[in-house]
């Protein structure tokens, strides 16, 4: 009996790690199916067995991002109990969903808006900031939060921190551990009233 060679069976979680990973190094407008059949080892019919075409892996990725994301203003935390609790939970929880997510949410946050994916990926990102805007909002209306910030304009000071954590962070380095609770702590320390 012959030695069959050691082949990589993937399946569609496998095959969008790699994707995201070339998403991310290359661009999505600058990879080719040839380039992500290349990275993952396999041919481009092996890819095509799995989805109908790269579109549908951005839609995954992405998808996988903006569930994570979302699934937070469902949490319990999220919706009971005074608004700016669940307003600091809501940016925890997103930092620590960045950080589980990372490849994922960097994506995410490279869409330019170029596709119907990219399109569909930012109207869902704008649907996400304006529900947490409100909450900012509910905060600022209870006397919780500063009333002379703008909650528009929290909303984009607060994500805006979070999402350049892509741009930083690595697993591996010193200060990987807490990050979440710092973002929190120094978001609210300058917020609350």
């Amino acid at each position: 009996m012959a030695d069959t060679p050691n082949r990589t069976t993937y399946t569609v979680e496998s095959l969008l790690a790699v994707t995201v990973q070339v998403f991310n190094a290359r661009g999505y407008d600058g990879t080719s199916m040839e380039d992500l059949s290349r990275a993952a080892g396999i041919s481009k019919s092996s890819i095509y067995h799995h989805v109908r075409g790269k579109e549908e892996l951005l839609r995954l990725a992405v998808g996988r991002a903006l569930d994570g994301l979302f699934g937070i203003l469902d949490e319990p935390a999220a919706v009971d109990g005074r608004p700016v609790d669940r307003l600091e939970h809501v940016v925890r929880r997103t930092t620590e969903v960045l950080l589980a997510e990372l490849p994922y949410v960097t994506l995410l946050l490279r869409v330019r808006g170029n596709t119907g994916t990219e399109q569909w990926a930012l109207e869902r990102r704008r649907d996400f900031d304006h529900r947490v805007a409100e909450l900012v909002k509910e905060a600022v209306t209870a006397g919780e939060l500063r009333a002379d910030v703008e909650p528009r304009l929290a909303t984009r000071l607060l994500f805006g921190m979070i999402n350049s954590i892509v741009e930083w962070y690595r697993p591996d380095a010193p200060h990987a551990d807490g990050v979440a609770e710092a973002v929190a702590r120094l978001a609210f320390d300058g917020l609350r009233a």
